[in-house]
């Protein structure tokens, strides 16, 4: 059967990658095509277009990227009629795929959506559109199934991807003093550096970044590079030379003692991995958003940890708040307090709690490839 999938960004093109693995265990048969990146390429199929291409966040971005996001709708909408798939599989990224998922309807191809669009955080309304258009939704958090009983649309909980991978990295652990030989560290306790994936996050967050590495001469700070990134493009940012790995950034976390991590997959990541973290959310015209807060967004916490716990584990920088002494402040109080390290780690255990589960992936697969069968 013909799968057509998605993905807009890193944590899509790793959710979807492990996806096509798990679908292609129940259909030997099947054929890929995809807007995705290299751990999409790697299971096979073609690969129309990389995230690198698609990621814009951000008022500003999209505004001035406007010409080629539509370039891209229609690239993508020519594609999909021509192989006419079996099912059409979308990974978040809604601004794009809520329209395609509309585009599949209007032309009878069944849709299904694997990470739901993070519509219970803000633009609820969007829920109006996933109702009418995709005809599957898989949920991978217990609050998402929760919040679309209250629009009477049907779902399926099929745990947690992130849960799966995290829970195999725990089993064999990295060892530090590897780490640090294989990257030219030194032997100072880590503090990570996670800035995002997409240009605009790391363009605005990296700097704030350096300035704190500046102020903390008994740690040393080191960089996850992002996928699709190089080190040239982090260089022309930094005025420091802090150390950037890439490929590692599991490894990375688990040798540090915090992280410093840009809102998103990557903040579960680090939870499930038991590493201290400080939340750091910062966009073009942030402003605006900051301004109308309490309007706009529409749940209390921002950050994947606090959202699943349903209080604050960790301590969210927002917008105005992302500057060197609040995040300086908050590394001291984790480094010093080992009650409230402590807390964050016992904070940690409990959304493990929540999450435990086995075969995301796997469990999403079946049900989309016997439902096309039928």
């Amino acid at each position: 059967m013909k799968y057509f999938l998605i993905a807009g960004e890193p944590s899509g093109d790793m959710h979807a990658a492990t996806l096509m693995t798990e679908i292609k265990n129940n259909d030997p048969q099947a054929e890929f095509l995809y807007f995705g990146g290299d751990l999409m390429q790697k299971q096979g199929g073609t690969l129309l277009m990389h995230y690198r291409n698609m990621a814009y966040m951000g008022i500003l971005p999209v505004l001035l990227n406007l010409r080629t996001i539509q370039k891209n709708f229609r690239y993508a909408e020519t594609q999909l009629l021509q192989f006419n798939p079996d099912i059409l599989i979308l990974i978040d990224y809604p601004g794009f795929n809520l329209r395609m998922a509309g585009f599949a309807k209007k032309h009878n191809i069944e849709t299904a959506y694997y990470i739901s669009p993070k519509v219970w955080a803000w633009k609820t309304k969007r829920v109006k559109k996933i109702k009418k258009y995709v005809d599957k939704m898989y949920t991978i958090f217990p609050f998402e199934t929760n919040f679309y009983k209250q629009y009477n649309y049907p779902v399926k909980y099929v745990g947690n991807p992130v849960w799966d991978i995290i829970r195999k990295v725990n089993e064999s652990p990295a060892s530090k003093k590897d780490f640090c030989q294989q990257n030219n560290l030194n032997n100072k306790p880590i503090i990570a550096l996670l800035a995002g994936s997409r240009n605009d996050e790391i363009n605005l967050l990296l700097p704030v970044m350096e300035e704190v590495a500046h102020a903390k001469k008994d740690y040393q700070f080191v960089i996850a590079g992002a996928p699709g990134k190089d080190e040239a493009y982090y260089r022309q940012i930094l005025n420091k030379d802090i150390p950037i790995v890439f490929g590692q950034t599991y490894q990375l976390v688990q040798n540090s003692e915090v992280a410093i991590v840009a809102s998103g997959t990557a903040t579960l990541e680090t939870a499930l991995l038991k590493t201290p973290q400080i939340v750091v959310y910062k966009m073009s015209m942030g402003w605006f958003l900051e301004m109308f807060r309490g309007v706009i967004l529409k749940t209390k916490f921002f950050s994947l940890v606090n959202l699943v716990a349903e209080k604050e584990i960790v301590k969210e920088l927002f917008q105005s708040k992302v500057i060197p002494d609040i995040i300086n402040e908050e590394l001291d109080k984790i480094l010093s307090d080992a009650n409230y390290r402590s807390s964050i780690l016992k904070g940690y255990e409990d959304i493990i709690d929540k999450l435990h589960s086995e075969g995301a992936a796997l469990k999403a697969a079946r049900d989309i490839v016997e439902s096309i069968k039928r």
